[in-house]
């Protein structure tokens, strides 16, 4: 049983190891800031130097002294935290004989693919080695979240991909590109997190293989979300001339009219429907599933009739556009018991997985039922894309809804739990639910959040709005709103009430009495209740309470996930800003 002070979550670094990483954090954020304004100097001189000598090529016939591709590839790779590693892997290819930044960047994604497809390999290689069942189960999380990177990968270089006459890069296609390029990191992670729970010895000796393919996605997410992404602010010509960004008041982007209709139907038509009691097209969910065509443009909709349906159910990658749908958040339940405790990694611990883009649950209910002893068990897991959840019900205790990666939206959802019960470094928003923490086991504490953004560039993080956040329950444990998992995790409560039950600190350290490096971006806005009141709240340097309705409105529908146009076909309802 763990105490407050010896609970330790998995991920967890020593103190040692801490003030380490927060001297080193404190030097990178000084170099990041003075790069940032070199960086900002270097594109102005470099465009209004291109606009020049076409100005004056075009009027007096005298060709423009060139840029030569070492000077772009240089000034590209700037960007970057690791400059000197993209220049030398760029420089390598034959094919790196150009000025053009998104020709350089889509050279970067090459190079990411190539280094990931010579990584995937190992997981089977070390597991073929060992004789441990636990270890076995660990590789194989790595084994699946590096073929999912892999496929991240593929996706951004498909995305760039345009017929004769087509536009090049839109705003809506650079955000795609820097929510994969985000996911493809955190896949790369979770390999360790499940290494790391375990105190695995292989720990360091993975970590160290996967150097490269780390660095090289860090590099691509860099050069999108810093280079490419301020020359479309800025209108340039960068290649072609990029497609405008289409704002909408209604709803998240990725969700079109079809969706919409789907959600706003009390019970659309469904292809397939389940039921216990023999009335349907099968008796479980996994059947149903199987049914789901591979990669397929249609929505699939599954109907689950009421019941509770104990079955552990992974729609995995290849399975796109579903819809599953029940007759309540109290009626049609899909429950599983699968826990750390018991030999299990925390990532394969979900009832549900949900991994396919454009995932939708509405009136369902996910639970695991190992209960408070048995640690991690996931009631939820979704790394779906632009997925979208609507009046379903997430119930466990410790991790219950993993908020793994990518888009996702949850609008009037009951989440209940203990430790770290919503978690993971999705770029998430939380709208008009009912959050409920629960007792934990004697001793333990309770943390709301733990979100896991590791890369300053990842467009990831936890946004609660307009919730509700009471007890369930008797509850006399400590209780915080959340703990930062990472190096730059980002969390904010805005316009939620607060109940009584949290504690004033609102917040707790990771490591225990070691505050959290700098990087941090956690902040409370426009809250009421009990629970709201913010003079006794934690001092990090990464805590704000003071962030003006322009900053908190960063973590909107309509912008922090670019919801207004993919919400917009979900039918859910949604408020696209503050």
């Amino acid at each position: 049983m763990d105490s407050i002070k010896s609970f330790k979550g998995y991920g967890k670094v020593d103190e040692l190891e801490e003030r380490a990483f927060k001297r080193k954090t404190r030097k990178r954020l000084i170099i990041l800031i003075i790069s940032s304004v070199v960086l900002v100097a270097v594109i102005i001189g470099a465009v209004a130097g291109t606009l020049i000598h076409k100005s004056k090529s075009e009027s007096n016939s005298v060709p423009a002294s060139p840029v030569s591709p070492a000077t772009s590839i240089k000034a590209v790779c700037s960007v970057t935290q690791y400059p000197d590693s993209c220049v030398s892997s760029i420089s390598s290819l034959d094919t790196s004989n150009t000025t053009d930044p998104e020709e350089l960047f889509r050279l970067t994604l090459r190079v990411a693919i190539a280094e990931l497809s010579k990584l995937s390999s190992l997981p089977r290689q070390l597991s073929a080695k060992s004789n441990d069942a636990q270890l076995k189960k660990a590789l194989g999380v790595c084994e699946t979240v590096f073929e999912d990177a892999i496929d991240r990968l593929n996706d951004s270089i498909s995305s760039m991909e345009v017929r004769e006459g087509e536009k090049l890069l839109s705003a809506s296609k650079i955000d795609d590109i820097k929510t994969w390029l985000s996911a493809t990191i955190t896949d790369q992670e979770t390999c360790l997190d499940a290494l790391e729970e375990l105190n695995s010895t292989l720990l360091n000796e993975v970590k160290t293989a996967m150097q490269n393919s780390t660095v090289f996605a860090s590099n691509s997410l860099a050069i999108v979300a810093k280079l490419i992404g301020i020359l479309h602010d800025l209108d340039i010509q960068v290649h072609r001339k990029l497609l405008s960004f289409s704002n909408s008041d209604q709803f998240p982007d990725w969700v079109g009219a079809g969706e919409r209709r789907l959600l706003q139907e009390t019970k659309p038509t469904p292809d397939v429907t389940v039921a216990k009691d023999g009335t349907g097209d099968y008796v479980t969910i996994k059947e149903a599933v199987a049914m789901v065509p591979k990669k397929s443009e249609k929505r699939f909709v599954i109907y689950v009739k009421e019941g509770n349906y104990s079955e552990n159910i992974i729609l995995d990658k290849s399975k796109w556009n579903v819809m599953i749908y029940g007759d309540g958040k109290d009626k049609s339940i899909v429950s599983g018991n699968l826990n750390f405790i018991d030999g299990t990694p925390t990532f394969a611990t979900a009832t549900f997985a949900a991994v396919g883009k454009g995932f939708i649950a509405k009136y369902m209910r996910f639970e695991n039922t190992a209960g408070a002893a048995k640690h991690q068990a996931v009631a939820f897991r979704s790394g779906s894309d632009m997925s979208v959840f609507y009046q379903c019900s997430f119930d466990a205790f410790q991790d219950t809804l993993y908020a793994h990666s990518n888009r996702q939206f949850y609008r009037e959802c009951d989440i209940t739990g203990t430790i770290d019960f919503i978690f993971g470094n999705a770029a998430v928003v939380f709208q008009a639910c009912k959050i409920q923490p629960r007792q934990p086991m004697s001793n333990q504490f309770n943390t709301i959040t733990a979100q896991g953004k590791k890369d300053p560039n990842q467009n990831t993080g936890i946004s609660i709005q307009k919730c509700s956040i009471s007890a369930l329950n008797t509850l006399t444990a400590p209780t915080y709103l959340g703990r930062p998992w990472k190096a730059y995790s980002t969390t904010i409560v805005m316009q939620s009430n607060i109940g009584s039950f949290l504690n004033p600190k609102g917040w707790t350290e990771w490591v225990t009495g070691v505050d959290p490096p700098s990087t941090i971006f956690y902040a409370e806005f426009q809250n009421t209740g009990p629970g709201a009141t913010l003079d006794q709240r934690v001092k990090w340097a990464g805590f704000m309470t003071n962030i003006t309705e322009d900053e908190a409105a960063k973590f909107t529908v309509g912008t922090f996930i670019q919801g207004a146009s993919w919400l917009s076909e979900s039918s859910v309802t949604f408020d696209a800003s503050l």
